[in-house]
């Protein structure tokens, strides 16, 4: 995929981003991130497909699970083997720190996914479609008792074990040589290709509901690589807020779990998605995307 990228004090990152990247990003190693998690990822999950039939459910579920949780430990340990103190420190803060998020961006996080999913709905409906459906909104109107654990569920196998890696550690460490823009598609397409197993294990929406090879695969797939840009808009503004992108990723993932549009709602939705993307690149600029340095790749 290409060389490791290794990120010293003073190497100036800081002045080109605008970003304090520059003396938290020892050892960064953002391709061999990627290598590894993919190839944890694939391992584990074509593996659980394979032997689905053979192997006890709870051996499958592990091995989902293990790929599920692959972006964080491969980060985790990358940062524990070549990373110095000070950026294993800076990683973990930027997790758990809502201070670096400013109100704003905290309603751009939290709107985004509902406001795109009520306007694809309305088109829709103006189009003479069925709009919206209640997916589990209407389950967790009925039992109250489930809406925190089903919450947590939604966080813990999700955004909070995806996000750190992909956003915190690959992202981070892709945008020292590359644009942000560049960055962001990069970091999409490896997204992208990390659910792949999931559409080969029996029982999983991916498999069940979306289809491997359909319309809706490759809406599926190639929206992550849209939205990408989205996160790293909202992750540079909010000064390399991983907890940003964990938020971001939870709305997203809980919009799709609590409602369900139909199929020309689901393209609207996703030519919503590429609109904003261009508005971003246009308006922040595709170097970094924050409004500063609008020249670049």
């Amino acid at each position: 995929m290409g060389v490791d990228w290794h990120l010293g004090e003073g190497s100036g990152v800081e002045a080109k981003r605008g970003t304090r990247l520059g003396r938290h990003a020892v050892g960064i190693r953002p391709w061999t991130f990627l290598t590894l998690t993919l190839g944890l990822s694939w391992l584990t999950g074509f593996s659980a497909a394979a032997l689905s039939a053979s192997i006890p459910g709870w051996a499958v579920t592990a091995l989902r699970y293990l790929s599920g949780v692959a972006p964080l430990v491969v980060a985790a340990g990358l940062l524990h083997l070549w990373s110095d103190r000070t950026t294993r420190r800076d990683f973990w803060r930027r997790v758990v720190d809502f201070g670096r998020i400013g109100a704003g961006w905290y309603a751009v996080i939290l709107l985004y996914a509902p406001v795109k999913t009520g306007l694809a709905a309305v088109a829709d409906l103006l189009l003479g479609g069925s709009g919206i459906a209640p997916e589990m909104w209407a389950d967790l109107v009925d039992q109250p008792l489930l809406v925190v654990p089903t919450l947590l569920f939604w966080v813990v196998f999700g955004p909070l074990p995806e996000e750190p890696g992909w956003r915190g550690y690959a992202l981070d460490g892709l945008q020292a040589c590359r644009s942000a823009l560049s960055a962001s598609l990069i970091v999409g397409v490896a997204w992208s290709l990390w659910h792949v197993p999931l559409f080969f294990i029996a029982g999983t929406w991916q498999a069940e509901v979306v289809g491997l090879g359909t319309q809706r695969f490759w809406l599926y797939m190639l929206a992550m690589v849209i939205e990408s840009i989205l996160y790293t808009w909202i992750f540079n503004n909010t000064d390399r807020s991983t907890l940003a992108a964990i938020l971001l990723h939870f709305s997203v993932n809980a919009c799709g779990e609590l409602f369900a549009l139909s199929h020309r709602g689901e393209v609207i939705s996703f030519a919503l998605t590429a609109v904003a993307a261009l508005i971003v690149v246009a308006g922040w600029g595709p170097r970094t995307l924050t409004g500063t340095g609008k020249r670049g790749r």
